[in-house]
């Protein structure tokens, strides 16, 4: 998918793994609308007065206080920013939808229950359902009277979702499916007043539908007695022949895979931006205390110790920033093509959620792992303390490890990443073949890493970067060359491809994005981010240097022969990395807070 906005591509999925760093423009939260910063503002300032305060109150689950709380949320206009305006939404931007994701996840549990709604709960009507079923569920979705829930996984088909055992069979009548089966990890279980359950009719045909919690024979089992996300509700549904009306069919009878699918990759997405918004919260709350916490009469937040993990910590919310809103603003520039009023608006509104699976996948493994290495390293600031529950990363810490699990663990999306790659280049959407053969020839001399130029400070880093695309192209196409259509049984291949393209997504992403600041604000204005975006090249380099030298021993018929063409293609890139970490630290420090962001 091509498509052209305000006299400009926008580029299609997987592309920019065949193109120099720096020749296209990226959305960044430097491009937020006013309207969008107000938003922004709103709902951090509810995350921080009416969320945080309670977090452990609602660890206990209270009765309805997480209800209570969603409904504060509902009348402050969360929950409209993707249901369209004739059934009582806004029908914002995806970059709008975004940031809420962000800002109101200071808070797991709140976040996870939030997002079922409005996310997965909610969007599967607005994309697929009947103009019936949207007038029923997606007014009193928006207002917050009714909250919805998600329902795939079983107890035996996991990351197999389309091996789901729950049956649904039509009654003699044609009127009802009779429904049997369990489904299990269900978020907002215990609240939701209906849910999207998928099913195969007569025990074949994948299919959604809509069951509302009062549907008998329909229960939810106990809360599941989690790790972490205490105060969100996870229980099984257990349906024991419940009847469900013909008419809460959503989509086509045997269509509930691509539901399932272009759901989790909105889930994906959404995940990225709200990991982002986790990872700044504890960050915030760990520089507090190693400000305040004394050792050997000096503040721990002055030791170069501490403050390189700082600086490694506010390098990947930076970057975990410019690859979601990155992601944002194609779907957005795509989207703002659309006639609305056409017949096939939304077929074509889907197929561009369907486009960006690569970069979808991507950003859910990047930003989980990001989060994941935040709050270790938090908590590793807060030493003894960290592992006691009166301090708030012991429960960041427990609530973080689900989310390289959700929507898709890790593992299935590195495997989408890498298999969406060759997929395209089969049906010739992606030049890999062409683009391997370029880089191959270019691989015979080596390249030269350009001068240092004060007036261009990412020059390096832009050529650098580059660099990695050709080196990851070349192991595809080797990995291709050996493997044939078997690729898809080498998976320890496919993790290590997907970890080099995720590498330089984010590098190209985060190069991109100060690129077009510094040209906009100044060079001495950007100095930090400049810092960050050097500091992330160049462990970018290093990551994807090792897994090509390893990748190398198992793909290519001479390997010495690769590591040589590897070396070539990849110029050493001198970077020190303690003095950037050190700007970086100073400015994060001095605030209090992840300040990297200029809107």
């Amino acid at each position: 998918m091509t498509t052209e906005n305000n006299n400009r591509q926008v580029p299609r999925s997987g592309i920019y793994l065949f193109e120099e760093t720096g020749t296209d423009r990226i959305f960044t939260p430097e491009d937020f609308s006013e309207s969008t910063r107000k938003m922004a503002e709103t709902a951090q300032k509810f995350t921080d007065t009416e969320v945080i305060p309670v977090e452990r109150e609602l660890e206990t689950l209270p009765e309805g206080k997480m209800r209570a709380l969603m409904g504060r949320a509902a009348n402050c206009g969360f929950f409209m920013t993707d249901i369209p305006e004739e059934y009582g939404g806004l029908d914002l931007l995806k970059v709008d939808s975004m940031v809420l994701a962000e800002k109101l996840a200071g808070n797991a549990d709140f976040s996870v229950t939030f997002g079922a709604h409005v996310g997965i709960g909610t969007l599967p009507i607005v994309y697929y359902g009947t103009d019936a079923q949207k007038e029923k569920y997606l007014p009193k979705s928006a207002s917050g009277e009714w909250l919805g829930a998600y329902a795939l996984s079983e107890p035996g088909s996991g990351s197999d979702a389309l091996g789901a055992r729950t049956t649904a069979v039509l009654n003699a009548e044609g009127t009802h499916y009779i429904f049997n089966g369990t489904k299990q990890w269900i978020s907002n279980a215990a609240w939701a007043d209906f849910f999207i359950v998928f099913a195969k009719v007569n025990g074949e045909l994948f299919t959604a539908f809509i069951v509302d919690k009062d549907t008998p024979g329909f229960t939810t089992g106990h809360e599941e007695k989690k790790m972490g996300l205490k105060g969100s509700s996870t229980r099984p549904l257990i349906f024991d022949n419940a009847p469900v009306p013909i008419e809460n069919v959503l989509g086509q009878v045997g269509a509930g895979h691509k539901i399932a699918f272009n759901i989790l990759n909105v889930g994906r997405f959404k995940l990225g931006c709200g990991t982002t918004g986790g990872a700044k919260r504890v960050l915030r709350d760990a520089l507090g205390y190693a400000a305040d916490r004394k050792q050997f009469n000096t503040p721990i937040i002055q030791f170069g110790a501490l403050r390189q993990k700082v600086a490694n910590m506010a390098t990947k919310i930076y970057a975990m920033e410019s690859i979601c809103y990155r992601i944002a603003g194609y779907m957005d520039d795509s989207e703002a093509l659309l006639d609305r009023k056409s017949g096939d608006f939304m077929d074509k509104r889907l197929a561009i959620i369907e486009e960006y699976a690569i970069e979808d996948s991507i950003s859910k493994v990047y930003c989980s792992e990001s989060l994941g290495y935040v709050v270790d390293e938090c908590l590793q600031m807060y030493g003894g303390y960290g592992f006691v529950a009166d301090y708030p990363v012991e429960k960041a810490y427990r609530d973080v490890r689900v989310n390289r699990i959700f929507e898709g663990t890790n593992e299935i999306n590195r495997i989408i990443i890498a298999s969406t790659i060759l997929k395209k280049a089969m049906k010739n959407e992606l030049p890999l073949m062409q683009g391997a053969m370029a880089v191959f020839q270019k691989s015979a001399q080596p390249q030269i890493l350009p001068e240092k130029n004060d007036n261009d400070p990412l020059l390096q880093q832009r050529f650098v970067t580059s660099r990695l695309k050709d080196v990851t192209i070349l192991m595809f196409g080797l990995a291709g060359q050996r493997y044939g259509k078997d690729i898809k049984d080498q998976q320890e291949v496919m993790l290590a491809l997907s970890d080099m393209a995720t590498a330089c997504y984010v590098s190209d992403s985060m190069v991109m994005r100060t690129q077009q600041n510094v040209a906009h604000r100044g060079a001495s204005a950007m100095q930090v981010q400049v810092a960050a975006t050097r500091l992330a090249v160049a462990y970018a380099a290093e990551e994807v240097l090792t897994l090509a030298r390893r990748l190398a021993c198992s793909v290519s018929e001479q390997p010495e022969t690769t590591w040589k063409q590897i070396e070539n293609l990849l110029p050493p890139l001198t970077t020190d990395t303690i003095a950037e970490g050190r700007i970086v630290a100073d400015s994060v420090i001095r605030d209090g807070l992840y300040n990297l962001s200029r809107y």
